[in-house]
């Protein structure tokens, strides 16, 4: 069983030569290379590297060396400006760059990403994605109306849908009610052209490792969606403040939740589908 994390973030230390825009809780540097010694230590095989919107909004230049330097290891996706009336042509050159799988767009409630999902600049990303057969990674967390609304108006595209579009704590304690928005992503399994991150899960623990209270609600996400539509990811580093890389892997290898079918599909079988991208370790 090749095992594929769904979404990690890479990033340089902050430097002049490539700057950070923003500075999260995260380390001072998780290179390339560092992220895949600590996929080595614990067995996983691949990723989606997702490049940091916090750090270089909508320069992917260095998950692009990443890449280039671990093709066997990582595939990319770049977030696009809805912004940007070029939008369509910034598509089609990464439609050519080596392991590109994606593209990424974030409809959340916080400053600089808070649009109106009839917004003509998501939706024209929407039609170039799909006229150029990429799917779509969308962060909607906390704003699941505006991002249903989107997915609606565009039937054909295929979205992969961040972090169980429910809203993760970047530091402890995790929210008092983690799993409030669970009913409405379960309705949005009825939608075809979606498949389900399950990235992040851990950090809506509010129990210690091995976050033994995931499991109930996520039993419902895979009833809704079938495990050949959820991903398994950690989402680290911007997980780091709240489970450690081994803490975010090891709860899904190790559960007796999970039959050996299931956890293949999960933790990499699934992925492989849906970004059309296998690892070469």
């Amino acid at each position: 069983m090749a095992i594929i994390d769904s979404q990690v973030h890479a990033y340089e230390a902050n430097t002049p030569k490539r700057p950070w825009h923003s500075v999260p809780n995260w380390p001072a540097h998780v290179t390339g290379d560092e992220m895949v010694a600590a996929m080595d230590k614990v067995g996983v095989d691949g990723a989606i590297f997702i490049s940091a919107f916090s750090m270089y909004r909508y320069d992917a230049s260095y998950a692009v060396e990443v890449q280039r330097a671990h093709p066997g290891r990582f595939a990319i996706v770049k977030p696009v400006d809805p912004e940007d009336p070029a939008v369509g042509d910034v598509i089609a050159e990464w439609k050519r760059t080596p392991g590109a799988v994606g593209v990424r767009i974030m409809l959340t409630k916080e400053p600089g990403r808070d649009r109106d999902p009839n917004h003509p600049g998501l939706n024209r990303i929407a039609r170039e994605a799909a006229k150029h057969d990429l799917p779509v990674n969308i962060l909607f967390w906390g704003n699941l109306d505006a991002g249903t609304t989107l997915i609606d108006r565009n039937p054909d595209t295929r979205f992969i849908i961040d972090h169980l579009a429910i809203q993760q704590p970047r530091t402890l304690p995790p929210p008092q009610q983690p799993w409030a928005d669970l009913p409405k992503v379960l309705d949005l399994a009825k939608r075809k052209n979606l498949v389900m991150k399950v990235s992040g899960a851990c950090t809506l623990s509010r129990e210690p490792y091995p976050f033994p209270d995931i499991w109930d609600p996520l039993a419902r996400v895979f009833d809704a969606w079938g495990f050949e539509r959820c991903l398994w990811g950690t989402d680290w580093t911007r997980a780091y403040a709240v489970v450690n890389y081994e803490q975010a892997v090891e709860p899904f290898r190790n559960t007796d939740r999970l039959s050996d079918s299931e956890r293949a599909m999960l933790m990499g079988g699934a992925c492989a589908k849906a970004y059309r991208w296998s690892p070469k370790v």
